[in-house]
């Protein structure tokens, strides 16, 4: 009998559980999930494609089957990302496929340079079938180039991406306002209802209708607009029942190389946008990104843009409002975008049925769409709280990609009062954004010699992380000397020259002291002041040290009573007779004095092992914060700053 339970529970122990990712939900939960994206991703959907069709002076007949051929490939595209093709094509994470805004500009612009109409789309879908191909083949060889793209750059670009995106819903919330002022009241009210019901959906309830609540909001937006006369579906009365899409509807391609030159730039810049989305996917349902994922995404593009060029649709990039949709609804599977592409499919057979997406109401989409690009942003600015913003670098590559970005967003004339060929870069607040933080994170960190942020000071003048790794042991103690009372931890962390970022180096402090043997970590602790000593010694006639570490300290001891100072040397009295150690407490960390007596008595109570650890903790909290002064003495004006918007804050 003991066998086979034991029999049992190793079988047991040895089967996996399913990774979220790869979890297929029950169909009819996938059905709503898959409706849910394609409601959030129609509009960016059909935007590009009549965007297009009006800048090449098309039919309605033309653009309504430019329409279908997007939301059929769109489908395709879908699937071949999420579920993939083969082992190398598709990155099989929870990504949407979509036509890229980036290509809008250069399409209308090939056609029109080619006679305009459909003679015009010749020249287009030649270039998009290489551009395609190229990207296909290229895949592996740009995925190898990810050393190029740290956090600041991937999470530059996705706070990029997310807050000019807001722009598309602002748009689409006073679009009514534009056309008509008297509905520019009625459209403000949808689109904020549409935002509260969403809001109140994810507070109110739990599990699948939370996951849901955009597609809650879309819905009653759309049911209210349509009892107040809001909402227009004519549209489905003259729609056809049934439109295919055949390959080369607008007759067989045109090869340019000019116009074949621009689509491989836009498909460029397309692949750094993907990258971005399959970060900030993997790190949305917690996958470890490698080169591998990113060649396998860029691959699926590349196959999708030329199935685009063949299908009468257009370049194809993963979506970032969809991204956006992922993080808000903490839905992982794979499986539902892959639904929401089979979805797409049957719309792009089915203009009756698209007709009556498309007549969700402007701000009702643009409510739900605000909440869904705000999330995007928020991803890039979880990347970009892991990286070191004491490295001015950094900051300096944040600061001016995010505010050439706005520019474009919030000017938009800008990209025609330059020349042609940069109307490309400055026709897209993405485009730009992502280009200067590629450009500048080379410029600063792989050209020329790495010279690493200020870190501390040596003889009154700030010195560089590449100085302090070229430090003598008697420099290196010379300088960081001041973190402990005993030199041995700096001096063992010299040993770990050298140190790629600032992090790194005070995790090298911190490494010593807590891989330290218990008989020099008990003989640290022991060349701390105790804190009775610091918070009871006389401020007049207190040593010049203890002055000194009092000014750090945050627990108001011009305001001590008697029996609060009663209270703290009882306190410290009962440790050091138990633990036979002074009582060390990292002032910057306190909270106040009823605090400081509380955690006094609590590690009297505690073990000596415990105790030990404890202790060697706040060691190592009160060198962090000598290590944040020395910092800031290095970056005077950045501490400045950044003292100064706290106080505003």
């Amino acid at each position: 009998m003991t066998s086979r339970v034991g029999a049992v529970s190793t079988t047991t122990s040895l089967v996996r559980p399913v990774d979220p990712v790869d979890a297929v939900p029950p169909v009819p939960k996938l059905a709503v999930l898959g409706l849910q994206h394609v409601l959030a991703f129609y509009a960016g959907a059909v935007i590009v494609p009549l965007v297009v069709a009006q800048g090449l002076g098309l039919s309605t007949r033309d653009t309504i089957h430019l329409i279908n051929a997007d939301l059929f490939t769109c489908g395709i595209a879908s699937i071949i990302q999420s579920a993939g093709l083969g082992r190398r094509i598709g990155v099989r994470l929870p990504l949407l496929q979509g036509v890229t805004f980036t290509a809008v500009s250069p399409i209308i612009a090939i056609g029109l340079a080619s006679g305009g109409g459909t003679d015009g789309l010749a020249a287009v879908y030649g270039s998009i079938i290489v551009a395609g191909l190229v990207t296909f083949f290229a895949a592996p060889y740009f995925a190898r180039l990810l050393k190029y793209f740290p956090p600041v750059v991937t999470g530059t670009l996705l706070t990029v991406m997310g807050t000019t995106l807001i722009g598309v819903a602002a748009g689409d919330i006073v679009r009514w306002g534009q056309t008509e002022p008297t509905l520019m009241v009625p459209g403000l009210l949808y689109a904020f209802g549409t935002l509260a019901v969403i809001v109140l959906a994810q507070r109110i309830f739990k599990g699948f209708m939370a996951t849901i609540a955009v597609l809650i909001g879309l819905v009653l937006g759309t049911g209210v607009a349509a009892l107040l006369g809001h909402t227009d579906f004519s549209g489905v009365g003259t729609a056809a029942p049934i439109g295919f899409t055949t390959p080369f509807f607008f007759g067989w391609p045109a090869f340019s190389l000019t116009a074949i030159i621009s689509m491989v730039i836009v498909m460029a810049i397309t692949a750094v946008e993907t990258t971005g989305d399959v970060f900030a996917t993997g790190e949305i349902v917690g996958k470890r990104i490698t080169p591998h994922h990113i060649s396998a995404a860029l691959r699926a593009d590349g196959l999708s843009t030329t199935l685009g060029g063949v299908l009468n649709s257009f370049p194809y990039t993963c979506f970032a409002q969809n991204v956006g949709l992922v993080r808000l609804t903490r839905v992982k599977s794979r499986w539902v975008v892959t639904a929401a592409g089979v979805l797409m499919i049957v719309l792009g057979l089915l203009p009756k049925a698209g007709a009556i997406v498309a007549a969700i109401p402007a701000p009702v989409l643009g409510g739900a769409s605000l909440a869904m690009f705000a999330n995007v942003a928020v991803v890039g600015i979880q990347t970009l709280g892991k990286v070191d913003m004491h490295d001015n670098r950094n900051a300096v590559i944040v600061s001016t990609s995010v505010g050439l970005a706005m520019l474009v967003t919030l000017q938009p004339g800008i990209a025609q009062a330059v020349p042609p060929w940069l109307a490309i870069i400055f026709g897209s607040g993405v485009t730009i954004g992502a280009i200067v933080a590629i450009v500048l994170n080379l410029l600063f960190f792989h050209v020329g010699r790495r010279r690493g942020p200020d870190v501390a000071v040596q003889y009154g003048r700030p010195v560089r992380l590449d100085e302090v790794n070229a430090m003598s042991r008697d420099e290196f103690v010379g300088t960081f000397g001041t973190l402990f009372p005993l030199p041995w931890p700096v001096e063992r962390a010299w040993e770990d020259r050298p140190f790629a970022s600032t992090e790194e180096l005070r995790d090298a402090f911190q490494q010593v002291v807590l891989s330290a043997d218990p008989q020099e970590q008990r003989a640290l602790v022991s060349s701390y002041y105790d804190i009775s000593e610091l918070v009871l010694a006389d401020p007049d006639a207190a040593p010049e040290d203890i002055k000194a570490l009092q000014e750090t300290g945050s627990i108001a001891l011009d305001r001590l009573d008697d029996r609060d100072r009663t209270e703290i040397a009882a306190v410290s009295a009962a440790y050091q007779d138990k633990h036979g150690l002074p009582l060390v407490v990292s002032l910057a960390n306190l909270a106040g004095r009823d605090q400081l007596i509380r955690d006094g008595w609590h590690r009297v109570a505690s073990s000596p092992a415990r105790e030990l650890v404890t202790a060697v903790a706040a060691v190592g909290d009160i060198a962090d914060a000598r290590f944040d002064a020395l910092v800031a003495d290095a970056n005077p004006i950045r501490s400045a700053w950044a003292r100064k918007f706290e106080q505003l804050t």
